[in-house]
């Protein structure tokens, strides 16, 4: 088990082992560098838990670096959002918050280093032209006709495109290396181009923009960074990253490190794809509660913890594979059912009248002398556990009444010998209540039941019958007094093919029609009244739900459904 645990913790072993013999004067830093031009998602996720995690684990530090260099898709929306995840998660980056933008100063500076070096140059092919020389995976690149200008015409060129001269798309600054590189990022990639636009934090001091490739690793290096941990896309980058590197006076040079990113099954994981869900209207926006949005996932309820060691629990590795989003459910479930207080709800509730229950007034309500029965209101109050296995999460009190409510499922008019629910002349228990019998059945005009009559047995108060006898099924419930109305959303895996990327035609096809079910008219105790978003709670015998955060007030509670009590699409698979 030690062996396959270093096999899959390849880059702490990487990082064990450059501590060992004193590499970087024994310190290590990693650094998590978003661009904030669109929400974090559960691939992030991952990433944050293992930049932040690995820092944590060797005592070192992990940076939260905003890579703001494309301002015509940043806002500072998304900047918000991304620190309110990483807080979210449970991580740390110290005082002070990175920006790319911090160094556009020294990244200009750098530049200019590489053009005195004849390692750079202005180029004016247009886009189309420089997709045309830079030749395909087979057939080496042309060199661009403005390759050999010279340094100072380089020089000058390049200070009047920082200071606004040239229209967007006239020129582009790229680095001097091979065309005829195997690898096309070392075809003398673009490391500068004109963007005349605002920029969120420099405003309009800058018309000239770094690209990505090029302030990476700089940026890094300017910060200590140790291990630069990117994912596989990135590999082929590397070259680039270590050329740039060896080529500019930055104080150090990191090491970039590549491991597999994280697809999950029934999902997507593109920003791209994400954005056409949202932009088309299949989804209400970057949180609902069906996308694997950081934002979206923790509106549904997911826990940082579950998403911590879902995180763990996978590891990291150097091949791709697909993850079944019933790991992480399976995550989620374990920490839930852990710190989730016990509530009863009835989601689709069925009327009960109790005819042998006394009146309001009634002098019978003074039965067996119990305290907490309420003659004025005809209501009775029990005792309910927060949680069964944690006395510590202490108890509520429940209303029982003449009128409860108990789910329609729970009853069955034919019901066959092995239904433990309700049936006419069968007797159940109400969970912390009575048991109850069903005597009769009233329909409405199409054959619709509508509400049962019901006798209880007082002797079975607290749900056990004195007499020794008895019945195999307990059903939740509410009673009409100690219960509000609520909205309650049931959400389900976004799309019904466990890879609906894999046909070449719009995955939009694959979407679950069922992925939310809206119910109205849900009752749930009143205990709920004060529910706060996100916090947790198990329905009895329903699953996990909490409120929801940008729907559910005092005046109108709405549930999201989190994740049900069981994997019941491995159920469904199996068959």
């Amino acid at each position: 088990m030690e062996e396959e645990n270093r096999k899959n913790n390849f880059i702490k072993n990487i990082i064990t082992e450059d501590l060992e013999q004193g590499k970087n004067n024994g310190k290590m830093i990693t650094r998590f560098p978003p661009e904030p031009n669109g929400f974090l998602h559960i691939g992030h996720a991952k990433s944050i838990c293992l930049n932040f995690g690995v820092a944590q684990e060797f005592k070192g530090k992990c940076n939260l670096r905003f890579d703001d260099t494309n301002p015509a898709k940043e806002d500072q929306k998304y900047i918000d959002s991304i620190i309110s995840d990483v807080k979210w998660l449970g991580f740390d980056w110290g005082e002070k918050i990175y920006y790319a933008s911090d160094y556009f100063d020294r990244l200009y500076e750098f530049a200019v280093e590489l053009i005195k070096k004849g390692k750079a140059y202005v180029c004016s092919l247009t886009a189309e032209e420089m997709r045309e020389y830079r030749g395909t995976l087979t057939e080496p690149g042309k060199n661009s006709p403005d390759r050999e200008r010279s340094i100072a015409e380089n020089l000058d060129l390049f200070e009047r495109m920082k200071n606004g001269e040239f229209e967007d798309g006239t020129y582009v600054l790229r680095a001097k290396i091979d065309m005829s590189s195997p690898n096309i990022n070392m075809r003398d990639p673009v490391i500068y181009r004109i963007k005349t636009m605002s920029h969120p934090r420099t405003k309009d001091a800058w018309c000239i923009y770094p690209m990505y490739d090029f302030t990476h690793g700089i940026s890094d290096a300017l910060e200590g960074v140790t291990h630069s941990l990117c994912t596989l896309e990135f590999q082929d980058h590397r070259p680039l990253y270590d050329w740039l590197l060896d080529e500019v006076s930055v104080p150090c040079h990191p090491q970039q490190i590549e491991f597999a990113r994280m697809n999950l099954n029934y999902t997507v994981m593109s920003k791209r794809k994400l954005q056409k869900l949202v932009e088309n209207n299949h989804v209400d926006g970057w949180d609902d509660p069906r996308l694997p949005t950081i934002a979206g996932i923790r509106r549904r309820g997911y826990t940082p913890a579950a998403i911590r060691n879902f995180c763990n629990i996978i590891g990291v590795s150097k091949k791709e594979s697909r993850i079944d989003v019933g790991l992480l459910e399976n995550c989620l479930r374990e920490d839930l059912n852990d710190i989730a207080p016990r509530v009863m709800a009835v989601l689709d509730p069925l009327k009960v009248t109790i005819e042998n229950w006394p009146d309001k007034d009634s002098s019978n309500m003074n039965r067996q002398n119990i305290e907490n029965l309420h003659p004025q209101d005809g209501t009775e109050e029990l005792e309910a556990l927060n949680h069964p296995q944690k006395p510590e999460m202490g108890t509520r009190k429940i209303t029982f009444s003449k009128t409860i409510y108990i789910e329609q499922d729970d009853f069955m008019e034919n019901a066959p010998k092995k239904f433990f629910r309700l049936a006419p002349g069968r007797e159940v228990r109400l969970r912390y209540a009575y048991f109850i019998k069903c005597e009769d059945v009233i329909k409405d005009k199409d054959g619709k039941v509508v509400e049962l009559i019901c006798t209880y047995d007082p002797a079975t108060r607290g749900g056990d019958a004195p007499d020794g006898r008895k019945v195999k099924g307990t059903l939740h419930w509410v009673s009409q007094e100690g219960s509000v109305p609520a909205t309650v959303n049931l959400y389900d895996r976004l799309f019904l093919a466990e890879d609906p990327e894999a046909e070449n035609d719009d995955f939009t096809k694959n979407l679950n029609p069922e992925s939310l079910i809206k119910l109205e008219g849900c009752r749930v105790e009143k205990y709920l009244l004060n529910a706060q978003p996100e916090k947790a709670y198990q329905f009895e015998r329903l699953g996990y739900f909490c409120a929801d955060s940008k729907e559910s007030s005092e005046d109108h509670l709405v549930f999201n459904r989190t994740v049900t009590l069981r994997d019941t699409w491995a159920k469904v698979n199996k068959q």
